[in-house]
């Protein structure tokens, strides 16, 4: 790579900490950014038409065939970019996987409202009550995976664009529709569009394998610690269970959903 800039090399170079500052949850909700750590996940934003701010690059570690391409893309599409040293780099990235970016998007809105669907019988999770960005980062990248429709998490514990979540969804997070909002709010928006919870219980009395998930769903899902709180109470949502034969009642979330979600696939196809 080539740049007009020498590179950054000093650890307390101003714009080196205002990006460290992201890694804190006031700071990303005060300047709507986050963080992006790694090629792929780099590449998938940018593909994604997301807001890249700047990119830190460092060249010595620019190796794998991903990164070489991402290095590609950087170029093109991102105007300020900047070349770090390596002790620069180490201090700005915070996954196990260096392989040469950091960057820094602007995220977009996650208003309950702002949230569009593709036309025709969607298949949306919901998630409620999540506290691990690593969790919603994995969901995240299974619902991609199934195609599904968007993911709404409702009362959250975590801000949706945290840059482990991000990591985490190998960058889905920038092509899923994804929104926040109340429990409440999120049971009216769904019920009001014509989309049927479909809420997984540990005391659930049907299988989730015996409820048609073939018209506009929601699949919801609670935290690991509390499951589902009282909102989801409701006649307008379903409550099916997943068959726990061991000695644990319930799996991680992220598991949960993919089970519900693949088997939504599988009735859908």
């Amino acid at each position: 790579m080539t740049s007009a800039l020498p590179a950054i090399t000093s650890l307390t170079n101003q714009r080196v900490k205002a990006a460290v500052r992201l890694r804190d949850r006031q700071e990303r909700e005060a300047t709507g950014l986050t963080l992006i750590d790694g090629a792929r996940e780099l590449r998938r934003a940018l593909s994604a038409g997301a807001s890249v701010q700047t990119a830190f690059v460092a060249p010595s570690k620019v190796r794998s065939h991903e990164a070489r391409l991402a290095l590609e893309d950087v170029e093109r599409q991102i105007t300020d970019v900047v070349e770090v040293s390596e002790a620069v780099f180490a201090k700005l990235a915070f996954g196990d996987r260096s392989d040469g970016f950091v960057a820094i998007v602007r995220t977009g809105s996650t208003n309950l409202e702002s949230l569009r669907l593709m036309p025709g019988e969607p298949l949306v999770v919901v998630v409620e009550g999540i506290e691990k960005p690593g969790n919603l980062g994995a969901i995240l990248r299974t619902a991609d995976g199934a195609g599904a429709s968007g993911v709404i998490a409702a009362d959250p514990l975590t801000d949706l664009f945290n840059p482990n979540a991000v990591r985490a969804s190998l960058g889905t997070i920038f092509s899923m529709p994804i929104a926040a909002g109340s429990t409440a709010a999120t049971l009216d928006w769904l019920t009001t569009r014509g989309i049927m919870p479909i809420a997984a219980r540990v005391d659930a009395a049907t299988p989730y394998s015996e409820v048609d998930m073939r018209g506009p769903v929601a699949l919801v899902l609670g935290s690991e610690a509390t499951g589902l709180s009282g909102g989801w109470d409701d006649p307008r949502v379903t409550s099916v269970g997943i068959p726990m034969l061991g000695t644990v009642d319930s799996l991680n979330v992220s598991v949960a959903a993919a089970v519900m979600l693949y088997e939504a696939v599988r009735q859908r196809m």
